[in-house]
């Protein structure tokens, strides 16, 4: 029986930066539903990837495909429109505007009416599409129980509470695939386990893919499906949290110890 074509495809992608070489011909791939994190030292390349992933840089070499789609050349917003949302490692909310408001700015990629047909629209429907955008952000704001500042100023808000925004925001475009770069950086104990239901019930309950980068290593071995290490922009294993934790290579980027020169890299690419 033939395996479903996975819902991401990342084929030999590299990405220089003048003489800097971020990644180095990495390939794998993400089945629909899986929840896949990224891990590595830091400046092991994991944002860079998901900055491929998303569009905001381009490969150097090697592609990216969704849903069966190049989308290797795409523009940020052509990749949101197809599916794919994401938070950032540093806060990109608006600081001025409310939580609602920051949050209606994910739907925007949805909204039908444009600069040539704005005014014809507002009258024949805009108001009834904006009280549905509405109502979806509501649902959002429910579900990551932020109810209580849906009306507060984003920026006077705790760090704690404003990650909990941005993902809500990254959540409003209803996204096929979710882009998470370490949602739970800066938080507490408890503030982590909020974090680690919300994207196991996005995932399970929502049926968004997600793929995450995170450093807290209990939190990535209790929630992955699978999960890929980079180290200096190379993959060095994939597969399960605890096949890649027992594997050598990671051991010896993360604590330093040695290893076999011939150690295999555990995982396959599915």
């Amino acid at each position: 029986m033939t395996s479903p074509e996975p819902i991401l495809s990342i084929n030999d992608v590299s990405l220089v930066f003048g003489g800097v070489r971020a990644l180095s011909d990495v390939s794998f791939s993400v089945q629909k539903g899986e929840l896949f994190s990224i891990i590595g030292p830091n400046g092991a390349g994991k944002t860079s990837m998901l900055n491929c992933i998303s569009g905001r840089y381009h490969p150097t070499t090697g592609g990216v495909h969704f849903k069966g789609q190049n989308v290797t050349g795409m523009k940020p917003n052509a990749r949101a429109e197809l599916g794919i949302g994401r938070t950032f490692q540093n806060l990109a909310l608006f600081g001025h505007m409310s939580v609602l408001d920051n949050i209606m700015v994910g739907r925007h990629h949805l909204l039908k009416n444009n600069f040539f047909t704005g005014a014809l629209y507002w009258f024949s429907g805009a108001q009834n599409e904006e009280l549905e955008h509405r109502k979806f952000c509501e649902d959002v704001i429910d579900f990551l129980e932020i109810s209580h500042i849906r009306k507060a100023t984003a920026g006077t808000l705790s760090y704690g509470l404003r990650k909990r925004v941005e993902l809500a925001r990254a959540v409003a475009l209803r996204p096929d695939l979710i882009l998470l770069d370490e949602p739970m950086a800066g938080m507490n104990l408890e503030e982590k386990e909020d974090m680690a239901r919300f994207i196991i019930d996005l995932n399970e309950e929502w049926g968004m893919t997600v793929v995450m980068i995170e450093h807290d290593m209990g939190v990535v071995m209790d929630i992955s499906s699978r999960v890929m290490v980079l180290d200096f922009g190379r993959k060095i294993a994939a597969g399960l949290p605890a096949e890649v934790m027992a594997n050598a290579h990671v051991k010896k980027a993360y604590l330093g110890e040695e290893d076999d020169e011939d150690d295999s890299v555990s995982g396959k690419v599915a």
